[in-house]
């Protein structure tokens, strides 16, 4: 049942991976689920760029760098971690949003159809017990200097993919009626 994927999907932190390899076919089963997101005029505005192998290692040394770089005063074990966490992953997507060159929609509703997609994404790594975590550093404004992005395109975040072992958390959620007014 949907409702129930729903309310079991998680955040799994890379810290939390068990450094199990993902099949590339599940990945872009992955993929897939993402692209079938609602997206306003057509403008499917969610671009994936996948990062493996060699190229964790490359992207946490990016990060690190580019945090000690500017960073006003930048910390020794902030900078590891940006180090670490890719290498942790089996795999990163660097999420993207392309924005219409029409502007036929406002840009918020490009941002919101890539987050659905990015959903459809988290929902199908719960059904495939895939851990994953979207991120959304300060630095993602930079990812154009280690992966060209092509006019109109902007960096949402990084989401990190890897097997993980371990029981996960109860979810929790306030009342919805504390959320919800009924006009009549």
């Amino acid at each position: 049942m949907i409702l129930e994927l729903i309310k079991n999907r998680r955040a799994v932190f890379p810290a939390q991976y068990n450094g199990k390899p993902i099949a590339l076919s599940t990945i872009e089963k992955i993929l897939e689920a993402a692209n079938w997101a609602p997206t306003h005029k057509r403008t499917e505005p969610w671009r994936f760029k996948v990062v493996q192998g060699d190229a964790r290692e490359r992207l946490g040394i990016y990060l690190s760098e580019k945090y000690l770089d500017t960073e006003k005063k930048p910390k020794n074990i902030k900078a590891r971690k940006l180090l670490e966490k890719p290498m942790q992953a089996a795999a990163v997507i660097i999420i993207c949003m392309q924005r219409d060159p029409e502007e036929r929609v406002p840009e918020w509703e490009e941002i919101a159809a890539t987050a659905m997609a990015v959903q459809n994404m988290w929902l199908m790594c719960t059904e495939l017990g895939i851990g994953c975590y979207w991120s959304s550093p300060a630095l993602i404004s930079y990812m154009d200097g280690f992966t060209p992005l092509q006019e109109g395109e902007k960096c949402l975040g990084l989401f990190y993919l890897g097997h993980y072992d371990a029981e996960l958390p109860e979810g929790e959620r306030t009342p919805l009626s504390e959320k919800v007014s009924w006009i009549d």
